[in-house]
């Protein structure tokens, strides 16, 4: 009993430096925000106490708002089902037909570790029309699809699915990376008996492997959604949010709102919107992928 009592102590007492960090670099500002969102403050000066008067103008008369809101959960929507199941389908591919993958995931994953300014500059130069260089618009011309071209970031229409098309490539490497640890950490004795049962192949994969990774696939998809939630640097460094906030989305609003026009009171009650959205949103996430694992257990 004293062991165990030393040993309870023992694992406290390393846990409680991380716990005091984790507290005060995300609880507490948590809280700050909650609180600042009912004030009408630049973040410099005196603060005034509005109560939930910047979410009712939020709701109600913020031209900005629910349009980037929109894009915002465009840009997860395409990162769940789109982004997510092709990552799981090339792991799936690379554990099936090749014998040193890893190398390859190492090529995929590149582009996350590369610096967003890097990929944004590269990108805008892909995208530049064909008289500056751009390599979309040069390639179409020499193909005879010309009209196919585009100001690819100029054009309101356009522009944030050239964007989400980026994000998708700069990211893709990251949950392939995830699904291929999940898909290796299957013993191949499941997949042996599998095999001699008649379940080969693509059918093996939709038995064994797909219920079997489904919570590495979970994660894969809170971590995505959350991350297109949080999307900034990107648009920051590609659009600024433009043309006419045609690119805004959640993140980049509260930015501005927060450090350009200087109402921090407001931008808290936007950062405040998404924290909700995220927070119900991986509860749903996690509700469901509950669900669809009881139906395969």
């Amino acid at each position: 009993m004293n062991v165990l009592k030393v040993s309870r102590w023992t694992i406290a007492a390393f846990i409680l430096p991380c716990l005091i960090v984790y507290v005060g670099l995300v609880f507490i500002p948590i809280l700050v925000s909650l609180y600042s969102g009912l004030l009408d403050w630049n973040g410099i000066g005196q603060s005034t106490f509005v109560g939930f008067d910047n979410y009712v103008r939020m709701l109600t008369n913020d031209s900005v708002f629910w349009p980037s809101l929109r894009r915002t959960f465009t840009l997860a929507g395409f990162s769940m089902l789109v982004q997510v199941p092709v990552a799981l389908l090339v792991a799936i591919l690379i554990t099936r037909f090749v014998r040193r993958p890893n190398f390859l995931v190492s090529s995929y994953f590149l582009p996350v570790i590369l610096s967003v300014a890097i990929i944004g500059q590269l990108w805008k130069t892909i995208y530049n029309p064909a008289s500056m260089g751009g390599m979309i618009n040069g390639i179409l011309t020499s193909i005879g699809l010309e009209s196919w071209t585009h100001s690819w970031l100029t054009e309101p229409n356009v522009a944030i699915y050239a964007i989400i098309l980026v994000s998708l490539w700069q990211y893709l490497g990251y949950h392939i990376l995830i699904q291929f640890t999940g898909i290796q950490n299957i013993p191949d004795e499941i997949y042996e008996a599998a095999k001699i049962d008649g379940a080969d192949g693509f059918k093996a994969d939709r038995y064994i492997t797909l219920p079997m990774v489904l919570p590495i696939l979970k994660i894969s998809i809170v971590l995505s959604f959350i991350g297109s939630l949080q999307s900034f640097d990107l648009i920051m460094v590609m659009t600024g949010g433009g043309p006419a906030h045609a690119t805004e989305v959640l993140a980049s609003h509260m930015y501005n709102m927060s450090f350009l026009t200087m109402k921090y009171g407001y931008g808290s009650a936007i950062a405040n919107v998404l924290i909700t959205i995220c927070l119900i949103t991986t509860v749903l996430i996690n509700f469901l992928f509950n669900r669809v694992d009881k139906r395969y257990s």
